[in-house]
């Protein structure tokens, strides 16, 4: 069930992020009188699941219907489906090489309705339209976000009990308990946003308060591709106290009379806190008896516990709630203060991304390793529908959908801007033979960089 919320939570961000993608290209096109053949969602390779057209003022349906090509498909009115592969979607505009490779109808007189005979300028409102959309979809969405729900955060300097590392953040030099202070002299306001500014500032050191003494922690060279390729993002955690929320099948410790809401505050007079203090003690009594010391209200009991071979006793620890324990701070905003907020937002998201893609480029941090396909991209939205998590995570990936296609590529948007720009300085258009192998060129580099993300999800899942 998990998988399948999941899965309909990325299908239904992806197809509100394309079909609105290709309105930014369709809507400047029927602007500019350029004719506009087909609008599908997601690729109909060969063949298309469903699709509609206006034929002598009634609408006609199709279900899984094969592809025409060529003449066949140029009419006045715009056949609009949905395709079978779920790469994407497209418009096919009359008199330009795109997706479709559609050659035949290049051979042709340009016509006055072609896109290939609309004015530079123009072509490139066209081409520019779906990025625009994209950007401007991820300022809207925060800010209705921001006027609905606000944003609400914890702050670093109220993390009190320090923090909780895992392997990898112990080998960076990190321990539980420390508090972290700032990463390279710079102060972190939130402190989930520690990781992303770690990685992408790239640091060279992070400043801790531990045993109330401040200390320079230097991250040791070629350790932020560790950190990208580190299978949990939270290398670092939330130290809160270890309370009981509930038992597995088999428990010794509710067999021994530990309840729900319990406080665990000592194994064999040992006084602790904290679940890591718990469990760097608890496995030195495997296949033994341990007084466990536990809170409940305001007594304290010692409880006979029997401890399995693998040094566990059947509870797990309460999720965080950080409401309890820390103080978080929270801005509202009215109509009128989240909009120029959430443009900000905007902003400071696109140079977030693209300060990530510069580590793709850095042969230290081995950035490519972690390219990600759907699998990755399916992982990020939560195993429960929460429309908050759902809007905010379609705002971040239509600032990325929109950096991806302005990028000089050949077969996206961006490629056909850089042509249009050469064409407006150098006042002629390359030729059609060498935009019909760039765009060869380019879908070529994006199948393969397509195959290396899903590749990279497939070996993760054997890992």
């Amino acid at each position: 069930m998990e998988i399948l919320v999941k899965a309909a939570q990325l299908i239904m961000s992806l197809s509100i992020l394309v079909i609105l993608h290709e309105c930014g290209h369709f809507i400047p096109a029927k602007l500019f009188k350029t004719r506009v053949e087909k609008f599908f969602l997601f690729f109909d390779a060969w063949f298309s699941i469903v699709k509609f057209r206006n034929i002598d003022g009634k609408w006609r349906v199709w279900f899984f219907a094969k592809n025409k090509t060529g003449s066949e498909t140029e009419t006045k009115k715009t056949e609009i489906g949905v395709g079978w592969l779920p790469l994407g979607g497209y418009v096919k505009i009359s008199g330009m090489i795109d997706e479709s490779m559609d050659k035949e109808q290049l051979k042709q007189p340009a016509q006055p309705w072609e896109f290939r005979s609309k004015p530079a300028w123009q072509r490139l409102i066209i081409m520019l339209g779906g990025v625009t959309v994209n950007v401007l979809l991820a300022i809207v969405i925060y800010i209705v976000m921001l006027a609905a729900w606000g944003e609400e955060y914890l702050p670093t300097k109220n993390v009190k009990y320090g923090i909780v590392c895992d392997s990898l953040a112990m080998e960076m030099g990190l321990k539980n308990g420390d508090k972290i202070l700032s990463v390279d002299n710079k102060e972190v306001e939130d402190f989930q946003k520690i990781p992303a500014e770690i990685i992408l500032d790239q640091a060279k050191t992070i400043q801790v308060l531990r045993n109330e003494k401040q200390e320079n922690i230097a991250i040791p060279d070629g350790f932020l591709g560790k950190l990208i390729n580190h299978k949990s993002p939270d290398f670092i955690g939330i130290r809160v106290p270890f309370e009981v929320e509930e038992f597995a099948k088999t428990s010794p410790a509710k067999n021994a009379g530990i309840k729900a809401d319990d406080k665990i505050i000592g194994v064999d007079g040992k006084w602790i806190n904290y679940y890591d203090e718990y469990k760097s003690v608890i496995t030195a009594y495997k296949g033994k008896t341990v007084k466990i010391a536990v809170q409940r209200g305001k007594d304290t009991l010692q409880l006979p516990v029997n401890v399995s071979s693998e040094g566990l006793i059947g509870i797990m620890q309460k999720a965080n709630d950080l409401t309890k324990y820390f103080t978080l701070k929270k801005h509202e905003y009215s109509i009128l203060q989240a909009i120029p907020a959430g443009a900000v937002k905007a902003y400071k998201e696109c140079g977030n991304y693209l300060r990530s893609l510069k580590l793709l480029f850095s042969p230290d941090t081995k950035a490519y390793e972690s390219i990600g396909g759907f699998i990755t991209i399916g992982k990020i939205f939560p195993s429960e529908w929460d429309w908050m998590a759902f809007w905010k995570l379609t705002a971040l990936l239509s600032i990325i959908l929109a950096i991806m296609n302005v990028l000089p590529i050949p077969a996206l948007d961006g490629g056909h801007v850089l042509f249009l720009l050469y064409e407006i300085i150098a006042r002629r258009k390359p030729s059609e033979k060498f935009m019909e192998y760039a765009q060869y060129a380019g879908m070529i580099f994006l199948l393969g960089l397509l195959l290396l993300a899903n590749g990279n999800d497939v070996v993760k899942l054997f890992k």
